[in-house]
């Protein structure tokens, strides 16, 4: 049996017919530079999110740069973040020509830990950047009292997040001064190419956010700031128009194949036996209904690197997020770091590996999967 680790094929073909209609409208209106499916979906992001304003932009990396560029961070600045995420969340920090400052994380939902936030505070941070890993939202509460109380702004990185709640159920990207989030066609609301969303709650910043994406201008040829082409395009705005109505259905599926899972590995006694160590979602007793929304579903588990040749064999998707830790990238080599500053970091890279959780997976396919990881480790 083949499981990919994610099937956009089986994800699109019901909708299909839908999106090509939307898409249809953009080219017979020949629109499709900054288009009303634009400003149509940044309202329905807005209130997805629990934000006042979104503002559509290229990518996700880009929300996190222009993000950076509205809070004024410049060379000098040192800006805290994990050292364990995808790239783009310390690369945009080096970017702007500030220092990106690592805290390690927290083994279970490999989120920064706020326990050892404080003491890598100095009087040149000029911003934090939580990530929301795998779709379950960062420790917000201690991290945004630790903020305030210095005056910091705080960007949220919900790259693999949206919709994902918190305590109470107050949604990824909604408690900071700046949430970002990507539509990259592998995440949970993906477009048909590359595109983002910054969303915020303050207006003045929002207003400025505006400006800084379309080169600063305001009016046409009249630049009040510099700012960079950051437009998201009429197109993928059509594509996620369409997918969002779909998305809490798409979360429910994974949120049910995780559990699926969960009995799974439960039953094989790979997990009584401490062989894999399942993602805990802690906020789940808090009563949030997207208290976790399993962009990844990432296991914890022995020889890890020889598991991961087995599945290919039997061919089962697996994908490891992420590697090698930000501290130990060549590019970053001048910041001084070493192997075992972060050894929750290190730990995770070792170890963790994800396996396929998409919506349109099936009971069949998740059996196989965890019969023939059980099967390694006889």
């Amino acid at each position: 049996m083949k499981v990919p680790l994610l099937d956009l094929k089986a994800h699109h073909e019901p909708i299909k017919a839908e999106i090509m209609a939307s898409i249809q409208k953009v080219i017979d209106r020949n629109g499709f530079i900054m288009g009303p499916e634009v400003a149509e979906l940044e309202a329905t992001i807005a209130k997805y999110s629990g934000a006042a304003r979104a503002i559509g932009v290229t990518s996700g990396t880009d929300a996190l740069l222009i993000a950076l560029m509205a809070l004024d961070i410049k060379a000098g600045d040192e800006v805290v973040t994990t050292p364990y995420s995808f790239f783009a969340t310390a690369g945009v920090i080096a970017r702007m020509g500030a220092r990106p400052v690592f805290v390690d994380i927290d083994p279970v939902t490999y989120n920064i830990d706020p326990a050892k936030l404080e003491k890598a505070l100095t009087a040149k941070t000029k911003a934090l950047i939580p990530v929301h890993l795998y779709g379950q939202v960062a420790d917000m509460d201690p991290i945004m009292k630790i903020a305030s109380a210095r005056g910091i702004p705080v960007i949220e990185d919900g790259a693999q997040a949206i919709g994902a709640e918190y305590r109470d159920g107050r949604r990824a990207c909604s408690m900071g001064t700046i949430g970002c989030l990507s539509f990259f066609p592998s995440k949970n609301l993906g477009c048909w190419g590359d595109g983002g969303m910054v969303v915020t709650n303050d207006t003045a910043l929002a207003d400025k956010l505006v400006l800084l994406r379309n080169h600063g201008s305001k009016p046409k040829y009249y630049h009040k700031i510099i700012g960079g082409n950051f437009r998201l395009d009429s197109i993928q705005a059509a594509v996620l128009n369409v997918k969002i109505k779909y998305l809490d259905g798409w979360t429910a599926g994974r949120q049910k194949n995780a559990q699926s899972y969960a009995d799974l590995f439960k039953a094989s006694g790979l997990v009584d036996k401490g062989t894999v160590v399942l993602p805990e979602p802690v906020y789940k007793k808090a009563g949030a209904r997207h208290y976790h929304i399993y962009n990844q579903f990432v296991i914890r588990v022995p020889n890890r690197d020889k598991l991961l040749e087995h599945l290919k064999a039997k061919e089962i998707g697996s994908e490891v997020y992420y590697p090698v830790s930000f501290h130990e990238q060549e590019c970053f080599g001048y910041l001084g770091y070493k192997k075992g500053d972060f050894p929750e970091a290190e730990k995770a890279e070792s170890s963790t590996v994800a396996i396929p959780i998409y919506p349109e997976l099936t009971g069949e396919m998740q059996a196989y999967v965890v019969e023939t990881i059980k099967e390694f480790y006889k």
